[in-house]
């Protein structure tokens, strides 16, 4: 037999996903599992783009541009200035989801070798892209404890050697929530300035802020406009992740060029996703109001409640709708697979993602899990009943 590669043996499980056919189990048991453990709204997707699906009246579904349907893209245009993000459309490249987009951004900046720093915990896929460009990652963590906030430039600058090539955010945060402050953006602009680094930003949740500090976008940075590639998508503020449309935004003219030949290269984006996403962005003022209200009524409840489990703490995130929780256990992975496989209260389980997978040491985030508040609060209500009598009866609870 053949030996697979060393890479495909090395590519990491997604945490969010690996426990998915333990669920399924469940659910053929006719156990009630609630999803706490992925980024799927149950929001509504705008009435429009459903309708432009509905209508959509070709004889041929063809190919588009290798770079996107430029109608959708100078829509985008107006739609990032709106966040003090000015391009044009030439700087807008149209992907399949914003993962596809990370990935075309690493095999473009960087080579075999380089380093890229990324504050930690981070979207475990950035090590899965990473790897496949062979490029190493340097993790900075940041603690629960300062409720995940930026470490200092000191802190990067230990880290910062001839191979490094770029910083990673993500900006409001997938895992934690966190909201990068102005202050801490203007930091991140000067050290980038300073050693002439890429700083990649994925801003997919740009949408979801709950705080008065406003959202900065690395593309507004004045200074530092030809180091940022943007990283976007339409999957979480218009409930329309099966669309797979995303975006790399890069005023830097030489990164697209290399960026458009991996596009040419898979041929083209989804068109029947892209007639969705252009009709998508004229979603009126109400649909998103409403949509951010939600989740901002999830998030305080969600919070609140977690908080009041005996042994259970989460900081307030203040953006996505994501939130990291310590719980009293030994092992979130051991924890998360028990839920699965031998608990249930009332015909009833949990699934949250383990945060050992958005470390790069295993050894952090062992009492840490990711919890989406994706879920009507009737739903979250009833979650959190169920994970305070699972914690109650684990095996291996700590305290």
């Amino acid at each position: 037999m053949p030996q697979t590669s060393v890479r495909g043996q090395q590519m990491p499980s997604s945490p969010i996903r690996k426990l998915t056919p333990l669920a399924d189990k469940a659910k053929q048991k006719g156990i009630k599992v609630y999803h706490l453990n992925i980024g799927q709204p149950d929001i509504a997707t705008p009435q429009m783009a459903l309708d432009t699906l509905r209508k959509i009246d070709r004889s041929i579904l063809e190919y588009s541009p290798s770079q996107g349907f430029f109608s959708l893209r100078e829509k985008m245009v107006a739609y990032y200035k709106k966040f003090n993000i000015n391009v044009d459309a030439d700087d807008i490249i149209i992907t399949t989801g914003g993962s596809e987009a990370v990935n075309f951004a690493f095999m473009s900046c960087l080579d075999q070798g380089d380093e890229i720093i990324v504050p930690e915990p981070a979207y475990a896929n950035y090590t899965a892209f990473a790897l496949g460009a062979g490029v190493n990652v340097r993790p900075l963590v940041s603690t629960i404890e300062s409720r995940f906030a930026l470490p200092s430039i000191a802190e990067f600058e230990k880290l910062i050697t001839p191979k490094t090539k770029g910083i990673l955010i993500c900006n409001p945060n997938n895992p934690t929530g966190y909201l990068y402050s102005k202050e801490e953006m203007m930091q991140l602009r000067n050290l980038v300035k300073k050693y002439d680094l890429f700083l990649f930003s994925d801003e997919v949740y740009r949408e979801f802020c709950y705080t008065d500090e406003h959202y900065v976008s690395a593309l507004s940075l004045e200074g530092i406009e030809e180091n940022v590639i943007l990283i976007d998508s339409f999957s979480k503020r218009y409930s329309e992740c099966g669309i797979r449309i995303g975006a790399l935004v890069c005023r830097n003219k030489k990164v697209c060029e290399n960026v458009m030949k991996y596009c040419q290269a898979r041929l083209s984006p989804p068109l029947i996703g892209q007639l969705i996403a252009e009709a998508s962005l004229d979603a009126s003022e109400d649909y998103l109001r409403n949509t951010y209200e939600e989740y901002l009524e999830r998030r305080n409840f969600l919070i609140e409640g977690l908080n009041k489990i005996p042994g259970v703490y989460t900081p307030m995130p203040m953006g996505a709708f994501y939130t990291m929780a310590k719980l009293p256990i030994d092992d979130c992975d051991k924890f998360c697979r028990w839920l699965l496989n031998d608990f249930s209260y009332e015909n009833q389980t949990v699934m949250v993602a383990p945060a050992s997978g958005f470390y790069t040491s295993q050894a952090l985030g062992k009492n840490e899990a990711r919890i989406a508040y994706v879920l009507k609060k009737e739903e979250l209500q009833k979650a959190l009943f169920v994970l305070e009598k699972a914690l109650e009866q684990y095996p291996g609870r700590i305290g």
